[in-house]
C-alpha cells in the first residue's frame, strides 16, 4: 500500500465519485465524527458522488439516510438501497423480489440458530432486527470472538449454502449473487445511468477490513483508512494507497485529497 499522498494529482481530478464502507471507515466507535460528516459535505459540494456501501442492516441505516449528504446507502452488502429524495422521504430499493426475500429469510434464520447453538459465544448483531436479506454474527462491535470463532462460523454460513463475509465488527451471510461490488455496480447503474465496470478510473473506493477487498480488487483508486492495518494478514487484495489517520479522520483525509486536487486546477 503507498501512502495517499503519492495518488497523482491527475488521477484524483477524474474522479466522479467515492464508494465508501461505514463501520471504522465512515464511523469512529460506531459514530460519525465531525470531521468525517464534514468531508461528505464537501465532496457534495464538489459535484462528487458518494455511495455508502455497507454490511449493516437497512434498519439501522434507515435514519441516516435522509440527514447525511451521501447519493445513496446500499445496505445488508449489496442487497437494498435507501435514496433520499430532497423533500426526505426515503426510497427502498431491493435486488431480490419480495417472494425470494421471503423464502430466503426463514433459511437464514435457521443457519442464524445454527451458528449461535454451534460456535461457543457467538450472538447474534444488535442490528438483527432490522436486517431483511442477511444474518450477522458480532465479532467485535459488543461481543469478541477469536479468530477460530468467526471462522467457524463462516464455515457453517457455507455449509448451509450462504455467502458469508467479515467486517470489522460482523460476520455476514445471505442468500444471492450480490456482494458490495454487485451492489454498487447496480445502484451507479439505477441512479445515474453508468457503467461502473467501464469506469474503474473515475471512482474512488474507501474501506477498512475483508469484506471490501471485491472493492478494492476492482477499482484503480482504492484506499485504507489507517486502521486496516489489523486485517492485512487476511486480504487477498490490498488497497493502493492508504490514509495517515485511522476510521473517519482517514476518511476526511481521502476527501481533503479529492478537493485539493480540484482546486489545483
Amino acid at each position: 500500500m503507498l501512502p495517499l499522498d503519492t495518488w497523482p494529482a491527475e488521477d484524483r481530478r477524474r474522479i466522479v465519485g467515492v464508494l465508501t464502507d461505514i463501520d471504522d471507515t465512515l464511523t469512529t466507535e460506531g459514530t460519525i465524527t465531525p470531521d468525517a460528516l464534514q468531508a461528505l459535505h464537501d465532496l457534495k459540494a464538489a459535484g462528487v458522488h458518494v455511495i455508502a456501501i455497507t454490511g449493516r442492516s437497512v434498519g439501522w441505516c434507515e435514519p441516516f439516510a435522509p440527514v447525511w449528504p451521501v447519493d445513496a446507502i446500499v445496505a445488508e452488502n449489496g442487497a437494498v438501497a435507501l435514496v433520499a429524495s430532497p423533500s426526505g422521504r426515503v426510497d427502498k430499493r431491493y435486488r431480490q423480489d419480495a417472494g425470494t426475500r421471503a423464502v430466503n429469510f426463514a433459511r437464514m434464520q435457521r443457519a442464524l440458530a445454527r451458528v449461535e447453538r454451534e460456535v461457543p459465544g457467538a450472538l447474534r448483531a444488535t442490528d438483527s432486527p432490522g436486517r431483511e436479506t442477511d444474518i450477522a454474527i458480532d465479532h467485535s462491535e459488543f461481543a469478541h470472538l477469536h479468530e477460530a470463532q468467526i471462522a467457524q462460523a463462516v464455515q457453517i454460513m457455507r455449509a448451509e449454502g450462504m455467502n458469508a463475509t467479515v467486517s470489522s465488527i460482523h460476520i455476514n451471510g445471505w442468500f444471492g449473487d450480490h456482494n458490495k461490488w454487485v451492489g454498487a455496480c447496480w445502484i451507479v447503474r439505477e441512479l445515474f445511468g453508468r457503467d461502473l465496470g467501464h469506469e474503474l478510473d473515475r471512482w474512488a473506493c474507501v474501506g477498512d477490513s475483508t469484506n471490501d477487498v471485491l472493492m478494492f480488487e476492482r477499482l484503480a483508486h482504492s484506499v485504507g483508512v489507517a486502521n486496516i492495518a489489523r486485517f492485512v494478514p487476511q486480504l487477498a487484495h490490498l488497497p493502493r494507497y492508504v490514509t495517515r489517520s485511522e476510521r473517519g479522520a482517514g476518511f476526511a483525509e481521502v476527501a481533503a485529497a479529492l478537493h485539493q486536487a480540484r482546486e489545483a486546477r
